[in-house]
């Protein structure tokens, strides 16, 4: 019987500190792997604003620098086009056939909120009127938050051209972010709307 109860406890043991090194690697390892790709799209939305050229942007590429000075300085990562999972673990991700930056639409972004350095985190403490700058590589557009949301996974008319309005045609550009609710489920969808408010125009060929 104690050899039994030894046995046990030594895989109880074994198995708890798998688990803890699992924990470890979703919290810290899939961070390094984003902070990779970070750095990488980073780049590439410099060398593309100094070549002051725009083209169409593939799926995988830079859309353009998301900023939420609400969540401080520091706050930036690159929007990388696509929702994949091979896409969200670079950064958040735009949906394609969504609007692009600045235009008329719903410009469509979603971010993990725990793993692959969890960029969308915090954006539960956004609140109405915050800014959420988008520098993209023609413009720096600044959009101001108009509220936020809990939804059902499958409500997806938050994504329409007019959030929650399927069929109606757009009339401004709208920005839409959208994440795991709560931390650590994928129960629901956590929300933030936002209005365009300014544009600060650059030169390009």
């Amino acid at each position: 019987m104690r050899a039994i109860l030894r046995t046990i406890g030594e895989l109880s043991i074994t198995l708890g500190v798998v688990l803890l090194l699992f924990c470890a690697y979703l919290l810290w390892g899939t961070s390094s792997y984003t902070e990779r790709h970070q750095r990488l799209l980073q780049q590439q939305l410099v060398a593309e604003q100094a070549e002051k050229t725009l083209g169409k942007i593939q799926l995988g590429g830079a859309v353009a620098l998301l900023k939420l000075p609400r969540l401080g300085a520091t706050y930036k990562y690159a929007i990388v086009e696509g929702i994949e999972d091979e896409h969200l673990r670079q950064g958040p991700g735009h949906y394609p056939g969504s609007a692009q930056p600045g235009e008329v639409g719903n410009f469509v972004v979603s971010g993990h909120r725990t793993t692959y350095a969890a960029p969308f985190n915090r954006i539960d403490e956004l609140e109405k009127g915050d800014d959420i700058v988008i520098d993209a590589r023609e413009a720096r557009y600044t959009y101001k938050v108009t509220g936020t949301k809990i939804v059902e996974p499958t409500e997806v008319d938050v994504i329409e051209p007019v959030p929650g309005r399927p069929g109606k045609k757009a009339e401004k550009a709208v920005i839409t972010l959208s994440t795991c609710h709560p931390e650590y489920s994928a129960r629901q969808r956590l929300i933030v709307f936002g209005t365009l408010a300014k544009t600060e125009e650059r030169d390009v060929i």
